[in-house]
């Protein structure tokens, strides 16, 4: 979803593929929580209605998808560094374009070539939490146009329980290869003040964290930081 730093090609060749197998639709909602059932939707963003919006680290791009053909956006930018990804995403939405539009490439150069472009970037669980965030956030900034939105999606605690880190520090956890052999691959999991004070430190304003409950049963699962933070406008003001 973000850089991979690792030495295997694609650590994300297994996700979603079962799904995919057997749910080809265009998403009805659109869900931030962990478990993607419950909590507020697509109305986070705001009024989309013309404006260019990025998914940075879509996976297959189911919300992507609900975003371009339920909220009326002039495009939305499915952005996956991944190969098996970008394949698999392109299979179920191709026919979505222009309104939706997959690029494959790595989340920050592409960031850093699209300067003041997007009016809203956001990131379910995405290629913010797999790529550093002191090269992530100031490089989304840039290709904010003033008064740009960023939102994203993190979790709260990792998955085995284990308290999200005090401080921008990185972890190794469980992936595997495409062969299925065990590896790890890099995750911030990051307390909300961390990230408040990264994306401060990287110019934004307006910065708000809200956390959403997780839902009892099933699968492991976590509470939901819900991280909003704005490029300044042209003049400098707060907005």
């Amino acid at each position: 979803m973000g850089r991979v730093t690792t030495s295997t090609a694609d650590l994300w060749h297994h996700y979603g593929r079962a799904r995919a197998t057997s749910d080809r639709a265009v998403p009805g909602t659109f869900s931030w929580n962990w478990g993607q059932n419950a909590g507020p939707g697509p109305e986070v963003l705001g009024d989309l209605t013309g404006r260019c919006v990025g998914d940075l680290g879509a996976g297959a791009a189911r919300h992507a998808a609900h975003l371009a053909v339920h909220h009326q956006p002039a495009q939305v930018i499915a952005l996956d560094a991944s190969p098996a990804q970008h394949a698999m995403a392109t299979d179920l939405y191709a026919h979505l374009a222009p309104h939706l539009r997959i690029v494959q490439s790595d989340v920050v150069p592409h960031l850093q070539a699209m300067t003041g472009a997007y009016d809203v970037l956001y990131s379910v669980f995405g290629a913010v939490d797999f790529t550093d965030p002191r090269e992530l956030l100031p490089a989304a900034a840039a290709a904010l146009k003033p008064g740009g939105r960023l939102v994203f999606a993190t979790l709260a605690h990792y998955l085995n329980g284990a308290p999200a880190q005090p401080d921008a520090v990185v972890a190794d956890i469980p992936a595997k290869t495409p062969d299925g052999e065990a590896t790890t691959m890099r995750r911030w999991v990051l307390q909300e003040h961390v990230w408040t004070k990264l994306l401060d430190q990287a110019g934004y304003t307006n910065i708000t964290a809200d956390r959403l409950p997780a839902i009892t049963g099933g699968p492991p699962t976590a509470d939901t930081p819900l991280v909003s933070a704005y490029r300044p406008s042209c003049n400098g003001g707060r907005l």
